[in-house]
């Protein structure tokens, strides 16, 4: 029930692609895309939207940054239950102190 020569050579392309995606830092819309996970069409609603950082050198093509994009999806994280809790907790005895 192994893969047969096709299905290899698609798995070898897919991991090709990812890991060329991964050593560029700078992508095109596709590569953009394909790296964060989404379809074109979205990102070039955020584009158009301006949410989120491109350049257009020439006006036309837009490129994007890998990291800006990591840093892009990484932001508004949301805190574990555990975290709020802590935080609820601190400053429930910070406003203890002051009364």
């Amino acid at each position: 029930m192994g893969m047969n020569n096709e299905q290899l050579q698609e798995l070898a392309d897919m991991v090709a692609a990812k890991v060329t995606i991964t050593a560029k830092e700078v992508l095109t819309s596709q590569e953009a895309a394909r790296y964060m996970g989404i379809s074109q069409s979205y990102l070039y609603k955020l584009t158009m939207r301006q949410e989120i950082p491109h350049y257009k050198p020439s006006g036309k093509m837009c490129y994007f940054n890998r990291h800006e994009l990591d840093g892009w999806m990484q932001k508004n994280r949301i805190n574990t239950a555990a975290e709020a809790a802590q935080q609820a907790h601190g400053h429930c005895m910070k406003n203890r102190r002051a009364i």
